[in-house]
């Protein structure tokens, strides 16, 4: 990858076989001793100990933020009597709190330090995770280079997306095929995303038994674009905050089946980076 300080990251988990658990656990099952009550309340759903460490978290952040706005919203009734004013500022530091949280919040483990860009495209990329896309993020490219950012897979097919944060102060200009950041081409970088999308498709060709398409691109955040989308030299070139438009345009060409398929095997293919 260049020099835009880009992360790596998150390989997704999935439930065991609810027909492979059973009530009559061992005592010494590490499940039953650290979540005793949540065995009970699941019966044979056999979610992983590793699902109910996630939902755990989750429960505790959401008890820290309404234990604060509660706090808040007490103390300055008390200290005003505006009952009705303290319960809509408690409200609001809520949905406040929740809407910073959920642009901060990354798959993207701390340590690695993913970017700004990367993080703004996580969060687009969270809703497409809602409609049915599978997302990866920061994966290597065995025999290549570089790293992939955001490896996508829907309806619309597979996608390899690099998040850039450039200059804002710079316009960027497509002329004559070729794309300046003011008076710099960015063509070797453009080439750079063409050649890890190739070899990604052909690794994910070759896991998978057929052929698939993968198509590169460039999402940039910073400087202004007369466009929201635009391909050159074979690289979708996007405005960063048009990612989500983007992934939703054109039609549909793979099924729930097919989506599925590839996404395991780009899992495979597409080690995460360390």
């Amino acid at each position: 990858m260049d020099g835009t300080n880009l992360s790596d990251v998150e390989s997704a988990t999935r439930s065991n076989d609810p027909e492979q658990t059973s009530d009559n656990q061992e005592p010494d099952d590490p499940e039953t001793l650290f979540f005793p009550n949540q065995r009970k309340s699941q019966g044979n759903s056999g979610a992983p100990v590793y699902g109910a460490l996630l939902a755990n978290v989750s429960a505790r952040k959401w008890g820290v933020r309404i234990g604060t706005a509660a706090a808040i919203t007490t103390v300055f009734g008390l200290l005003t009597s505006e009952w009705a004013v303290s319960a809509t500022l408690g409200i609001v530091l809520m949905i406040a709190w929740t809407a910073y949280s959920s642009r901060r919040d990354s798959e993207i483990p701390r340590w690695r330090k993913p970017s700004s860009a990367q993080r703004r495209t996580e969060v687009q990329l969270k809703v497409m995770k809602q409609l049915g896309y599978r997302v990866l993020h920061a994966r290597s490219v065995p025999g290549g280079n570089g790293q992939i950012d955001h490896f996508i897979v829907g309806r619309r097919g597979a996608f390899s997306i690099d998040s850039e944060s450039w200059d804002k102060r710079l316009p960027l200009r497509n002329k004559l095929e070729k794309l300046y950041h003011g008076r710099f081409s960015k063509n070797e970088r453009i080439d750079e995303a063409l050649e890890e999308a190739k070899r990604a498709e052909e690794l994910i060709s070759a896991e998978l038994g057929r052929d698939i398409k993968v198509r590169a691109s460039l999402a940039i955040y910073g400087p202004g674009m007369s466009w929201d989308s635009h391909r050159l030299r074979g690289v979708d070139i996007i405005s960063g905050t048009k990612v989500r438009k983007w992934l939703r345009t054109g039609r549909d060409r793979l099924t729930e089946t097919e989506i599925e398929e590839i996404h395991q095997a780009a899992k495979k293919a597409l080690p995460p980076r360390h």
